[in-house]
């Protein structure tokens, strides 16, 4: 575990003007990382949408095949990171096909609620089958919305989580900032994204694996090639944990952390509202 004690300070990328040229794009407008494509800030939200409808049928499956099923271990973990309470009111956001959501609401007790909050209708949909199936319909409800602006008010939240899903947003810092004002004071976020290995000869071995058999098992079994190039291209255009963490500490977390699991791949991030 590593706590941030005297973060760099991150700002807001400058506006690039019209250097960074792309179709539909005028002079000084805002853009983006998709993947290794710049885009227009304000067509990354349906870029992100047509990606998700495309795979939320194989979503799971998927998952499971790419992480030889680690996944469900780093989620394990980042909900126990919560040191949920019975009772506690928890939104999980960029909540997708509800992984994170029903070891919460197994955490948080029948008297406790979880909001599943994405922006893809297709994935709540295919997440809602799985709460149905574990019973737990009761205490996961679902809303679709944006994850940079959150229809919830200010300090409701015992606990705020993201899983795989920072990365998606157009602008990281609003999201996260979101998740700051809606937690009470005390209210504790855990985020859970991908990185890259810290082993040299491991890096390499997930390059391979990556860029080459990625995509091709994408092909194969689910159909998209290009959606499974976009998941390694959008871990490369992540930045480091030590930058998400100063991130965090400088919208306003304190006792912010993270933890790197198998050997980097995967991180956990942790903070605390004041």
């Amino acid at each position: 575990m590593r706590t941030v004690n005297d973060p760099l300070k991150i700002s807001t990328p400058p506006d690039p003007g019209g250097d960074a040229t792309c179709p539909g794009q005028g002079p000084g407008e805002e853009t983006t990382d998709f993947g290794f494509r710049r885009v227009p800030a304000r067509e990354k939200v349906g870029y992100v949408l047509k990606h998700f409808n495309s795979i939320a049928g194989k979503y799971d499956f998927m998952n499971t095949l790419l992480s030889l099923g680690l996944h469900y271990r780093w989620k394990r973990l980042s909900v126990d990171a919560l040191r949920l309470k019975a009772g506690e009111l928890v939104i999980d956001v960029c909540g997708g096909t509800a992984d994170l959501s029903l070891l919460a609401a197994r955490a948080v007790g029948p008297e406790g609620r979880v909001i599943l909050c994405d922006i893809n209708r297709a994935m709540i949909e295919k997440g809602r089958t799985k709460v149905e199936r574990a019973s737990l319909g009761g205490r996961i409800l679902s809303v679709q919305g944006d994850a940079e602006s959150l229809s919830f008010p200010m300090g409701i939240f015992d606990a705020a989580m993201v899983g795989f899903g920072i990365r998606n947003l157009t602008h990281m810092e609003r999201g996260f900032a979101e998740m700051q004002r809606i937690l009470r004071p005390g209210g504790r976020l855990v985020c859970l994204e991908f990185s890259l290995p810290v082993s040299a000869w491991f890096r390499l071995l997930y390059d391979f694996y990556s860029f080459r058999l990625m995509p091709l098992a994408g092909k194969v079994l689910a159909g998209n090639r290009e959606a499974y190039l976009h998941l390694p291209e959008s871990i490369r255009k992540f930045p480091p944990p030590e930058r998400v963490a100063a991130l965090l500490k400088e919208i306003g977390f304190s006792a912010v952390s993270y933890r790197m699991l198998t050997n980097g791949i995967a991180v956990i991030y942790t903070g605390v509202k004041p």
